[in-house]
């Protein structure tokens, strides 16, 4: 996958990772998925849309996810977004009910997030790939350690960075992150399994914007603008 568009910011550190023998084994797992004629999601050319959407140099806030959605024209590339014109999934309105709780924002009647990327929050999915209708049919085959080594990066960063963790699955993944210089918000998921057990009166959204301000940041804007 060396070959593959990607914005240079993060193309060049991730190389020795687009390099190794395990992404080699996972670009050959995807070939053979197409060639057997199975529908992957997202499109391949976004697969990385949450790495260019959000360079490296802009990254503030991280959003973790797991793997993305499954169902036809819901994934695009950036965690708990679906594209315009497709209903926001039930994970996504707990966030907008908490984002209206936090600080009084309407919910929006769409489920397009480029708005918050193209701010600085990346919304990265642990698995970047998924068959139709199968939830998790990707793990285990390379992305893991591949986004690992994206959450390196950012905790790298000598700016503060503000990690957004729910769900136990996030918060092992991300384990590793620096919380002296940085700022790791847990909760639980919002999926409607568990967004009651601590997801919703959270309260990371204003959370979130008083530490980007308190260390000269912009803060977030979480209005979501536009697509109905």
């Amino acid at each position: 996958m060396s070959d593959i568009a990607l914005h240079e910011s993060w193309k060049t550190p991730l190389m020795p990772e687009f390099n190794s023998e395990y992404m080699a084994a996972l670009k050959s797992f995807l070939v053979a998925e197409k060639a057997a004629g199975k529908q992957i999601y997202p499109k391949g050319h976004e697969w990385f849309r949450a790495l260019d959407l959000t360079p490296l140099d802009k990254v503030r806030v991280v959003i973790l996810g797991q793997d993305p959605y499954h169902g036809p024209g819901q994934a695009h590339g950036l965690c708990f977004s679906v594209k315009p014109g497709v209903r926001p999934p039930p994970s996504l309105l707990n966030i907008y009910k908490e984002l209206e709780s936090d600080l009084g924002l309407p919910r929006p009647r769409h489920g397009f997030l480029e708005h918050w990327a193209e701010q600085g929050v990346l919304l990265l999915n642990s698995v970047l790939t998924v068959e139709m209708a199968k939830a998790a049919s990707h793990q285990g085959k390379g992305w893991e350690r591949f986004t690992d080594a994206v959450i390196r990066l950012a905790n790298d960063k000598p700016e503060p960075v503000v990690f957004m963790l729910w769900g136990a699955y996030a918060q092992k993944k991300a384990a590793f992150v620096d919380t002296s210089r940085h700022l790791v918000l847990k909760a639980a998921h919002p999926s409607p399994l568990s967004a009651h057990n601590g997801f919703l009166g959270c309260r990371h959204f204003s959370r979130c914007n008083a530490f980007l301000q308190e260390t000269g940041q912009r803060p977030i804007d979480w209005t979501l603008p536009g697509q109905s």
